[in-house]
């Protein structure tokens, strides 16, 4: 039997943990709640511990955080581990690291009619690169770049620019954010707990972002409010970035925040905020939208990659 590749995508609130073989399909996927856990070497080492058949060879791991050398860290979760010192108490010989979005980027070839929701209209140029990135526990993002054999896969960290105001109600959000964190970055609203302060700016309840969709699916209006304002600045930000880089081959949009707003889409001012950047509205409308409704592209990204380090080996 072909040996298996150990995969996870590691979020800063969940953990998607699972095997793929030579077919680059995951099998026993188990999602798993981050603070159960005191590390990510404690998590996989009770993913490798419960499991039955032979242990993986390898592993390929998507991490939420910018990956520098074999010091690996999370962004927004406290923990930090070493590639070779994972494979050396794990028996792998071999331990890939890369970033999460990246995972989720080269998931992309593989998404099908159903995992996709598309926004609006719009044609994808062919060549041209593709935006991909979304809300979760912070905000990722990552390009595919065509190439004459492939593709490639650019990481960004766009996720910490600095945000700025467009409307009013923006400007008082953005206020009350700078009195708690200084300068505002994208995702202090563009993620799970950034719609919590939003709304909480908003209205004075105190929610979790969970709840806060929840209701705006039932019709809530103070809910739906909340969830339209942050579509809008997501639809604004999407389109800093697609024309940030030239992103004419489509924008992805995924995410746990992202998916679970996916039946708000349609409904809201994201497309109109996506393509109000004067002079060159007409040019991003263009530009077709697809919300990612697929449970994990990341564990696909990472079964990919997989499959292609057993065939080197």
């Amino acid at each position: 039997m072909a040996p298996s590749i150990l995969i996870a995508d590691i979020g800063g609130t969940t953990t998607r943990i699972a095997r793929a073989g030579a077919d680059g399909v995951p099998f026993d996927v188990r999602l798993e709640a981050n603070d159960s856990y005191a590390s990510a070497q404690e998590l996989i080492g009770t993913y490798l511990a419960d499991m039955s058949g032979d242990r993986p060879a390898a592993a390929v791991l998507a991490v939420a955080g910018p990956i520098d050398g074999d010091d690996i860290r999370l962004t927004n979760r406290d923990w930090r581990f070493s590639r070779a010192a994972l494979a050396a108490r794990f028996s792998l010989r071999r331990v890939e690291v890369v970033n999460d979005f990246a995972a989720f980027a080269h998931a992309v070839p593989q998404l099908g009619r159903d995992d996709l929701l598309g926004v609006g209209v719009g044609r994808a140029a062919a060549g041209r690169p593709r935006l991909v990135c979304g809300p979760g526990t912070g905000f990722g993002t990552a390009v595919i770049l065509t190439r004459e054999n492939g593709y490639d896969v650019l990481p960004s960290e766009s996720g910490h620019m600095r945000l700025g105001a467009v409307t009013t109600d923006e400007a008082r959000i953005i206020a009350h954010l700078v009195r708690d964190f200084g300068p505002v970055a994208v995702e202090h609203v563009l993620s799970g707990s950034g719609l919590a302060r939003l709304h909480r700016i908003l209205t004075g309840e105190q929610l979790s972002s969970h709840a806060i969709i929840k209701a705006a699916a039932n019709g809530q209006p103070s809910e739906k409010e909340s969830c339209a304002v942050f579509l809008r600045v997501l639809g604004r930000v999407l389109g800093d970035l697609t024309l940030a880089f030239e992103a004419l081959g489509g924008v992805y949009v995924g995410g746990g925040l992202g998916r679970a707003l996916a039946p708000l889409f349609a409904d809201s001012p994201f497309r109109t905020a996506f393509e109000d950047h004067p002079p060159y509205g007409e040019r991003l409308a263009q530009v077709p939208v697809q919300v990612v409704t697929h449970a994990a592209p990341g564990l696909l990204g990472a079964a990919r990659l997989g499959r292609h380090l057993l065939q080197a080996d």
